[in-house]
């Protein structure tokens, strides 16, 4: 990046230096998966960060030192705690203290599935009731091109401080990979659109502090597109794999056995997987954000909104999967005890946003199945206005079961135990590919 110092303001310099030695004040809006590693990655570097949630149970649960997200260990937690390098609060009157502050609200979807912006545009308000001069914005909710140049600045610029000058103002979209044990926030590369070149510059030589590799690009609405490629790019790839499961299905064709033959070859396909549909916060959500903007630009974006179709009907075919197997064996779905392994979206987390597991299990009910859950991340969950609570696997509990249908393929499940003991098993996720045996069906 070329040096801009001559170019920049008083108030740049002063930050830019408070930032090179370490003595600027950091905040973060929004404690979740992507704001609480985001602020350990920053104490780190020997930041004092200020985490700032409405959620009351996550202020003092990281004032207590005690991590709720199972990828920032409670004893590193607690250690930044008790140095005071990490505080956490409900207030957003923190934001008058801080240097920079990274937002980081969740940005999901209406029914209609058009963007909700609120939990963001909550923030931006906020952060413009207590905007001061020298202070560094950096936007990491995932949005739609645009919003950071369109909705956001307006919003800031209300304060009567100018952009560039005044405050500085940049987008920079997260990556994070919760369970992800070989990329973390530190070495997952950073993207940075500034609104200026000095905000660029700025917010590359915060996160440089704490981040390995930064790529700056040109605008912010490059940095927001970036980030929808990427998650649209994997939910369309995961459509293809799961219509191949679907025809292979139909052809008697083990899909598994066809995607882990066609990855051999050294070039020209890269393997996606099937299951019971997408789920997190990113992929079921982030390529609506995009078709949304694209069709108020005039664009019709066929094959994003087809991806989406594909993928939504997954759990339909998965509960057609556990009906079938049931009738092989004379038996009808409605008053089957049916016990689902896994509620999370993914492998080794506890956050079940928009898991496809769930839309499982109420389908599953909706047919008059007898349903519980096993699950070591969550203990309890909501279906429907009904509370179901994991229950512990064991050979008698397995045994007791006509069906047992594999959502989500947690590495501590004991997969050996389960193949002995479960009657009959539908494996959504390859997770038993090493046991084969009839009793075991796969998508």
């Amino acid at each position: 990046m070329p040096d801009r110092s001559k170019e920049l303001t008083a108030e740049a310099r002063r930050l830019r230096s408070k930032i090179m030695d370490r003595s600027a004040h950091l905040g973060v809006i929004g404690l979740g998966y992507v704001g609480l590693p985001l602020v350990m990655e920053m104490a780190k570097e020997g930041f004092l960060v200020t985490g700032i949630d409405i959620n009351t149970q996550r202020v003092d649960s990281i004032n207590a030192g005690m991590s709720y997200i199972l990828d920032v260990p409670s004893e590193i937690l607690l250690g930044f705690v008790m140095k005071r390098r990490i505080r956490a609060t409900p207030s957003l009157t923190a934001i008058q203290d801080v240097d920079a502050i990274s937002i980081c609200a969740p940005t999901p979807l209406r029914k209609t599935k058009d963007p909700d912006l609120s939990y963001v545009m909550a923030a931006v308000e906020a952060v413009r009731t207590y905007l001061h001069p020298g202070q560094l914005v950096i936007l990491e909710s995932t949005t739609y091109p645009g919003t950071t140049q369109d909705v956001v600045l307006p919003i800031l610029e209300r304060s009567g401080l100018r952009v560039g000058k005044d405050f500085f103002l940049a987008y920079s979209p997260e990556r994070t990979d919760p369970s992800n044990k070989t990329y973390t926030t530190r070495n997952i590369p950073k993207v940075i659109g500034g609104v200026t070149p000095v905000c660029t510059e700025l917010a590359t030589c915060l996160y440089e502090r704490f981040i390995d590799h930064i790529i700056p690009v040109s605008s912010p609405g490059t940095a927001e597109m970036v980030k929808l490629l990427e998650n649209t790019f994997r939910s369309v790839n995961i459509a293809l794999a799961n219509e191949m499961a679907q025809i292979c299905h139909t052809f008697g064709i083990n899909v598994w056995e066809v995607i882990e033959t066609a990855k051999t070859k050294p070039f020209g396909f890269m393997p996606f997987y099937p299951g019971p549909g997408l789920g997190g916060h990113c992929i079921p959500i982030d390529p609506y954000y995009l078709t949304w903007k694209a069709r108020m630009n005039g664009v019709e974006p066929r094959l994003i909104e087809v991806a989406g179709h594909i993928n939504s009907q997954m759990p339909t075919f998965t509960v057609s999967r556990v009906a079938d197997a049931l009738n092989d064996r004379q038996k009808s779905l409605k008053n089957s005890k049916i016990l689902a392994l896994g509620v999370a979206y993914k492998r080794d987390v506890n956050d079940t946003r928009e898991s496809s597991a769930l839309e499982v299990l109420a389908k599953l009910r909706e047919k008059g199945a007898i349903v519980h859950y096993s699950d070591p991340h969550v203990p309890s969950l909501d279906l429907d206005g009904h509370t179901l609570r994991s229950v512990e696997l064991t050979p008698d509990v397995l045994r007791s079961q006509d069906c047992v249908v594999i959502l989500t393929d947690h590495s501590e499940f004991p997969y050996e135990m389960i193949v002995m003991h479960s009657p009959l098993i539908v494996d959504s996720r390859n997770a038993l590919s090493e046991f084969p045996d009839p009793h075991i069906l796969h998508l």
